[in-house]
């Protein structure tokens, strides 16, 4: 398969960890706090041709449909996307396996919100993992195996596809709005897991934060979206 995407760096022996928009939008606010917290560098960008032609600004700023971040303290490699992957689960798919490949990552971990209605004062955090051992390891951390659900999404082509070890991580979320105490959740799984040394105390504060910032970034998305549809039915008209 030929290269999809040209890095300004290639770290190797990386763990990756993506994070597209799916229910409640946990992956995204995930990603987007790690980026933030351990100050990560941005080392390539990506976008979907058959999705919509839509960018974001934020500050001033674009903000890119797929970034890839690096953090070098932690050898993580993040893939933040702000870019919906419905009906793109595959290419999605071979773009993290393409940046895998880059970098000889030796982990995927996806993040994801499941839905519940019975959430109590904060959300559980499940996992699911191809690697056994990493399944036994999240257990004893108090994250046990997701034992009833369905697996979609990007999530579910990376499994399906990947050949190396994946470890998908599930926070409950009862919305598919932002939901930033489900990411909040997937962070605190996260430290524990990789020994991150995240400050717990300011965490949920800046994850409303984020959130706020991505509900902005949706609705220009979706306005531009509605905006180029009126412009294509006016061309038929």
């Amino acid at each position: 398969m030929a290269t999809l995407i040209q890095l300004s760096k290639t770290p190797k022996n990386v763990t990756v960890i993506e994070g597209f928009p799916g229910f409640g939008l946990v992956g995204t606010i995930t990603t987007g706090f790690l980026i933030d917290h351990l100050n990560c560098e941005l080392i390539g960008k990506h976008y979907f041709e058959q999705g919509p032609v839509t960018l974001a600004v934020h500050g001033c700023r674009i903000i890119d449909p797929i970034g890839i971040y690096y953090n070098k303290k932690f050898n993580i490699l993040v893939i933040h996307s702000i870019t919906p992957a419905a009906n793109l689960e595959w290419k999605a798919a071979d773009l993290v396996n393409d940046v895998c490949k880059q970098c000889t990552a030796k982990e995927v971990i996806t993040i994801e919100g499941v839905g519940s209605a019975d959430i109590g004062e904060e959300p559980r955090a499940f996992a699911y993992c191809t690697n056994p051992t990493t399944q036994k390891q999240l257990a004893k951390l108090g994250y046990p195996c997701l034992g009833e659900g369905i697996i979609v999404g990007v999530t579910a082509s990376l499994i399906m596809r990947h050949k190396l070890p994946i470890t998908s991580l599930f926070a409950e979320t009862h919305s598919n709005l932002p939901d930033s105490k489900a990411a909040s959740k997937i962070i605190e799984v996260l430290d524990k897991y990789l020994g991150l040394n995240v400050d717990a105390k300011p965490l949920l504060k800046q994850a409303s934060e984020f959130e706020h910032k991505l509900k902005g970034i949706m609705e220009q998305s979706h306005k531009a979206q509605e905006l180029q549809e009126k412009k294509q039915l006016s061309y038929v008209g």
